[in-house]
């Protein structure tokens, strides 16, 4: 069942803009947020996860087309 949450967790970082700011800020603590939210993640999939370049999120990000993403209104 975890590696779903996997794919749905990628899938976030990928389209949505706040959680990817979050996690690049604090990957660790965004992904215990993730966890306490009841999406359930093996430690092997949270140090997997937190072994790759928190800047590649934003760069694959950038690669997909704006319809397919939640844009953020906050200014900071």
């Amino acid at each position: 069942m975890s590696h779903r949450n996997v794919e749905i967790l990628i899938g976030r970082l990928l389209t949505d803009e706040d959680l990817r700011r979050r996690f690049t800020r604090e990957p660790a603590a965004t992904l215990d947020e993730y966890c306490q939210q009841g999406w359930e993640l093996s430690r092997s999939e949270i140090d997997a996860i937190l072994s790759g370049e928190v800047t590649m999120w934003g760069e694959m990000a950038r690669r997909i087309p704006s319809k397919l993403k939640r844009c953020s209104l906050r200014t900071e």
